[in-house]
């Protein structure tokens, strides 16, 4: 069983900054993909940011140029960066691996709170 530990997250004001953290407990390199994900109060989870084992990265349009992720595979963690926050960033940021076969794991969620 893989476990993820989000940390990270927090109250900051519009215009700050917050870095997440994934803690993954096996070689992340096992994993095709790993992801951030949000889910804001009553809306549904939306794909915020990808890493392939390959290295690529991918970003939902809305934080492109100003979220940036990255990994250590020497410690299996994957960061989120966030920058220039905004309210609408606001929500409960879950970190995701797809595993081999489709398996997803999940983190338990960190909360993200942006005031204006």
């Amino acid at each position: 069983q893989v476990q993820l530990t989000e940390s990270g997250g927090g109250l900051v004001q519009a215009g700050g900054s917050l870095r997440l953290t994934c803690a993954a407990s096996s070689n992340i390199f096992r994993f095709p993909a790993m992801r951030w994900y949000r889910q804001a109060p009553g809306k549904r989870r939306e794909l915020v940011a990808s890493i392939g084992s390959a290295g690529s990265i991918n970003y939902v349009d809305s934080v492109q140029g100003r979220f940036t992720l990255s990994r250590d595979v020497t410690k299996n963690t994957i960061s989120l960066q966030m920058d220039s926050l905004k309210p609408e960033d606001t929500g409960v940021y879950y970190c995701n691996a797809l595993a081999v076969g489709q398996t997803n794991y999940w983190g338990q969620g960190t909360q993200v709170t942006v005031s204006s």
